[in-house]
């Protein structure tokens, strides 16, 4: 079972697999993890249930959103242990003098978040050596300069993970698919407040931008890069 098997007919699967739509693009030999708006303004402070979540912040996501963080981390854990690069991507507080705009105009809550809502939630905060990016619009690349930092990084490869699915992930892969890099989405580790809405995204991501994949299995693909490049560097020795 895929995470949109009961959300995509099997008469949309089909038309998709006959359009060629879904190869796996595979992982590159260096990969850099982003991890996208993992705020509690996103989760809440607290692993709560949706309703009850929206009450502290109505951004939240609530227990679908600190259910992602529980598979972000071991995630995260490996990429560390790797010495592989990690970025954050994340929603700066609003300036309600200068930062209204559309997104305001749209989703108008997003303006009375407080401080401790930016706040990165502790069990996959950043740590030192981590990349911060600021961002005023869903995708990680707009307005920011990521592509420069995964240039300097020499990174081919994006494990995307946080939220929202339909939202900031996606703006940010089919970005990332568009400036060349190969995606990899581990479907438990992005979270979104529409379980359909998640669903749908995470089919339509897989068909045309990226692989989405179990974590467990993007951790084990993360490892077979690693053991690749060190066996590599060792014939090189």
């Amino acid at each position: 079972m895929r995470p949109w098997s009961s959300v995509i007919t099997e008469e949309e699967e089909r038309r998709y697999e006959a359009a060629g739509f879904g190869r796996s693009g595979g992982v590159g030999a260096r990969p850099a993890l982003l991890i996208i708006d993992v705020q509690y303004r996103t989760v809440g402070t607290k692993r709560l249930p949706y309703w009850d979540a929206i009450k502290e912040y109505p951004t939240a996501c609530g227990d679908v959103g600190w259910a992602a963080v529980d598979h972000i981390a071991p995630l995260l854990a490996e990429f560390r242990r790797l010495g592989l690069p990690v970025l954050y991507p994340h929603v700066a507080p609003k300036n309600a003098d200068t930062d209204s705009g559309r997104l305001a105009e749209k989703v108008p809550s997003i303006m009375t978040i407080d401080a401790k809502g930016y706040a990165f939630v502790a069990e996959v905060a950043p740590q030192k050596g981590d990349v911060l990016l600021p961002k005023k619009h869903p995708s990680a690349f707009f307005g920011t300069p990521l592509v420069s930092h995964l240039i300097d990084l020499g990174a081919d490869t994006l494990f995307v993970t946080g939220c929202t699915t339909s939202g900031c992930v996606r703006s940010s892969v089919s970005d990332a698919f568009a400036y060349n890099f190969k995606v990899i989405v581990p479907q438990e580790c992005v979270y979104d407040r529409s379980p359909t809405s998640h669903a749908a995204n995470l089919w339509d991501m897989n068909a045309k931008y990226a692989d989405v994949m179990p974590t467990a299995d993007a951790i084990a693909a993360l490892q077979k890069v690693a053991a690749g490049s060190g066996a590599s560097r060792a014939a090189g020795e």
